[in-house]
């Protein structure tokens, strides 16, 4: 049984670049215009900006030790059919491309960015909408202690002739079917993502 023609008319129009700012209230923009559709999404979405408003400068920089913001996506291949994913060397999981802010409140461009970086591939273009929220600790490594990620959730399309390319960062990457990529997925917020990514993809 095969499925529908893929969609993503839903996230509106696919950005190529966007302009990094330093200003917080970009990122409060992003959160508040995204709107949960489960109760722990609403309660990420409380956190998350409670977060941003007891930490004003510093919110999106990884100089703030109790934890910072953070940006990824989800990257699809141009036919909707497959997802990209990679092993991370250092949490040895099957994760989306993210990152640090690094003090760019831009989120959806910081989730291209690192998309682009990590994938080894160009021309790739950001739906520039939250579809997922996830706070999750990162456990202490060398002299950096035990910190939660906020991290704000996107599509990135790739287009039709890309090919990932493995960086330093990961033992390996895959661009794999939906339901492999479920499969694969290191952890049950990589999974919840996946799931709804497909769900906006496919309908």
């Amino acid at each position: 049984m095969g499925f529908p023609e893929p969609d993503l008319t839903y996230l509106g129009d696919l950005e190529g670049s966007l302009p990094p700012s330093t200003h917080l209230d970009v990122a409060r923009g992003y959160l508040g215009a995204y709107r949960p559709t489960a109760d722990r999404q609403a309660d990420f979405r409380r956190r998350i900006m409670a977060f941003v408003d007891e930490h004003p400068e510093d919110a999106h920089r990884r100089t703030c030790r109790e934890g910072h913001l953070t940006a990824s996506g989800l990257v699809v291949d141009a036919s909707l059919s497959r997802v990209l994913l990679l092993h991370h060397r250092k949490l040895d999981r099957w994760l989306q491309p993210g990152g640090h802010c690094d003090g760019d409140a831009e989120l959806a461009g910081v989730a291209l960015r690192e998309a682009t970086e990590e994938s080894g591939m160009e021309g790739l273009r950001v739906a520039p909408r939250i579809i997922d929220l996830d706070v999750h600790e990162i456990p202490p490594y060398g002299d950096v202690p035990a910190h939660l990620h906020f991290d704000c959730r996107f599509v990135v399309v790739a287009p039709a002739d890309a090919e990932p390319k493995v960086s330093d960062e990961h033992h390996a990457l895959a661009y794999l079917p939906w339901d492999e990529a479920l499969e694969r997925a290191g952890d049950e917020s990589v999974r919840r993502l996946i799931r709804v990514v497909r769900g906006i993809a496919i309908r």
